[in-house]
């Protein structure tokens, strides 16, 4: 499998090139020259294989023989190694939990794929790898977690303070070791635009060996796939295609979705459920993509005004709108209808979702209401103990700790602290890169 720039000025690469250097040297995505045709027996066999098998076969196309078949099966299946249950909360609604990972986050399984891959690809390399990243709460614990103590990768995390939970906030301050946070005081779109500017900076590039960890990275795209087979796998109705309802903010696990059901996996419809970040809303409802500044909701994750895997998704539609609106719908929520939602799951299903997934649930019900015979799957990506503010406003309750954030807890948080400077960022990561 080859990959090619979205900015088609570049020349294509292999899937370990594409690891590596993250971003394309024009600055574009990259993207598959071919989208892969799932074998009919794995379709028809899902709920008699092993999620391991599972997720090899669907990551093999991708890779290529850039990995060993051995090397990939052992990181595909060290990527999934917590449980993902589909969970029945109403009798047209199942929740798809992607919370049960190391840091609490559907994540988990991304960062965990990409830092195997990088950790393979540079043992035979004699300068350190930097992955820098960009956050709106979750990415950077995950990737935090994944890339800890990995010989010869250092991370460095960028996050805008004040705007991530207090929990996201330690999970990707407390680490040490290779793991660096920078903490800025601005919004996720300038830290995304500041990290653009690194990844643009052919000086900075000289000096230090580069790469992200973002979504735009297709080794943390295009595992997120996984989830989707696994919740048709636990799908018990033969009878209906499901209806996928994501929580979307830069709009990756969406675009994993989408791209497994033009591999051929049976999912009727998806819906991008978004927060008052609403520019890919009002781009499916007007045809003008008009992002604006971007604004802080509860659901923070999704605080992210111009989406970057959005690009992908119109390339496999040939950006042909009326195509993509076959299969995708989007709309927008509010804080006040994402607390009412989860006080209604809580009070009438005894379900307690977190933010992102109250707003994926709210975009199901959304859907659900148009169209009575159809069933579907929100997908909850976070735990609710990382939002214990939205959670006690909801419910009027504490969220238990998992016994796993005890000693996280207690912590002491080390952050860079800077203003959204390029030329600090700079100086800040070719020291670290020493």
């Amino acid at each position: 499998m080859q990959y090619y720039s979205l900015n088609n000025q570049s020349p294509p690469v292999s899937f370990r090139e594409a690891t590596i250097k993250g971003q394309a040297s024009d600055k574009g995505l990259y993207f598959p020259t071919s989208i892969p045709k799932l074998d009919r027996d794995l379709i028809d066999n899902l709920s008699n294989t092993p999620d391991a098998e599972i997720a090899y076969r669907v990551i093999k196309p991708y890779v290529g023989d850039t990995i060993v078949d051995a090397e990939l099966y052992r990181i595909a299946a060290e990527s999934i190694d917590f449980p993902i249950p589909l969970v029945k909360v109403t009798d047209r609604a199942s929740s798809l939990e992607l919370f049960h990972g190391p840091t609490l986050a559907f994540k988990d399984v991304g960062a965990r794929f990409m830092s195997r891959c990088l950790g393979q690809f540079v043992k035979s390399g004699d300068k350190k790898l930097t992955v820098l990243v960009a956050t709106s709460g979750d990415t950077g614990g995950a990737v935090a977690n994944g890339f800890f103590d990995i010989p010869g990768i250092n991370v460095v995390i960028l996050y805008p303070s004040g705007k991530v939970s207090s929990v996201q906030e330690k999970q990707l301050t407390t680490l040490g070791k290779n793991i660096h946070a920078i903490e800025v005081n601005g919004t996720f779109d300038q830290c995304q635009q500041l990290v653009k500017r690194a990844f643009a900076d052919t000086k900075l590039n000289d000096a230090i060996f580069l790469t992200s960890a973002n979504s735009i990275n297709v080794a943390r795209w295009l595992p997120q796939q996984f989830y989707y087979f696994f919740a048709l796998k636990q799908w018990n109705d033969q009878t209906t295609m499901p209806i996928v309802s994501v929580p979307s903010g830069n709009f990756g696990n969406i675009c994993a979705g989408i791209l497994a059901r033009a591999s051929g996996l049976p999912i009727k419809h998806f819906i991008a459920s978004c927060n008052a970040n609403d520019t890919v809303p009002r781009f499916l409802s007007t045809g003008i993509y008009n992002p604006v500044e971007s604004v802080s909701t509860l659901s923070n994750a999704m605080d992210v005004a111009e989406p970057s895997n959005f690009i992908r998704i119109l390339e496999i539609y040939h950006q042909q709108l009326d195509d993509l609106k076959e299969v995708v719908s989007s709309y927008s929520f509010s804080d006040q209808e994402t607390i009412h939602m989860i006080q209604r799951l809580f009070s009438e299903y005894n379900y307690l979702a977190d933010p992102h997934g109250a707003i994926g649930y709210l975009g199901l019900e959304k859907w659900l209401a148009d169209h009575p015979t159809d069933k579907g799957i929100f997908l909850e990506t976070a735990h609710p103990v990382k939002f214990p503010d939205a959670i006690k406003r909801a419910i009027n309750q504490d969220v238990p700790i998992p016994e796993s954030l005890n000693g996280l807890l207690l912590a002491d948080k080390e952050s860079i602290k800077m203003e959204p400077d390029y030329n600090e960022l700079s100086s800040h990561l070719q020291h670290l890169a020493k």
